[in-house]
């Protein structure tokens, strides 16, 4: 008798985990139509899209702008998630030719006032993004995969400014990845030094076509962002094949 009750029991257990496994498969097929758009990840599909429209070509942003400094974040653990998100010998960073071109003229701009750009990120593979959103489920503060984000679009940059004459990064109140009302550009309680460098970054990017996101003072994408596809190419690829 006891024999028969436990292999009954052990048949609902079985039923049941089957049951559950069914479900969560269903559910993960769900969030994958609904959090997986298309994505550019060949380099042939990459290049029918240049060959159609040369402005959606990614170029390596030190390549065209003189004197700009890179402090690549996610190559390094010096980010929010503490640990390196793109390979460690990432020495290079991409933008689509009209937000680089926009670029090169902020830099020209504030190299006349002996000022330049120091670049935390700006392309970022969407699988990238994908991780992101696994940790921070804020789309204040990170893309939700849904939709992709403007840096796997290749538009959008994340930046400050640096002082030619000392070398350092002009005081912005906070530093990058800060997640608190104190980095967003509506917060207003801060030294007037620190307002007024903001207001430089701000006024800059934006004269140049850029347009400022809220909650960090140091985002800027570009208008009209979503005609260019989401990439998840890697930047050694796009680096061997600068011709593109």
């Amino acid at each position: 008798m006891f024999s028969n009750i436990s292999k009954r029991f052990n048949i609902h257990i079985t039923l049941a985990i089957v049951f559950l496994l069914n479900n969560s498969l269903s559910a993960g097929a769900q969030d994958s139509s609904t959090t997986r758009p298309h994505v550019i990840k060949k380099l042939q599909e990459y290049y029918e899209l240049v060959k159609d429209d040369s402005t959606k070509r990614m170029v390596e942003l030190k390549s065209i702008i003189p004197r700009l400094r890179y402090d690549l974040r996610y190559a390094s653990v010096g980010n929010f998630m503490h640990r390196r998100m793109y390979p460690a010998n990432t020495h290079v960073t991409f933008l689509r030719q009209p937000a680089a071109t926009a670029l090169k003229n902020v830099q020209h701009e504030l190299n006349e006032k002996g000022m330049g750009l120091k670049i935390f990120d700006a392309y970022r593979p969407y699988s990238v993004t994908v991780l992101f959103w696994k940790l921070v489920k804020d789309d204040r503060y990170v893309a939700n995969p849904a939709k992709g984000s403007g840096h796997n679009r290749g538009i959008a940059v994340d930046l400050t400014i640096i002082d030619f004459a000392t070398g350092k990064e002009l005081d912005m109140g906070t530093g990058f990845d800060n997640f608190t009302d104190s980095a967003h550009q509506s917060f207003t309680h801060l030294p007037e030094k620190i307002l007024q460098n903001r207001k430089l970054l701000r006024s800059v990017m934006e004269k140049n076509g850029f347009i400022s996101f809220e909650t960090e003072w140091w985002h800027y994408y570009l208008a009209d962002g979503n005609r260019f596809e989401l990439l998840d190419i890697p930047f050694e690829t796009l680096k061997r094949k600068r011709y593109l």
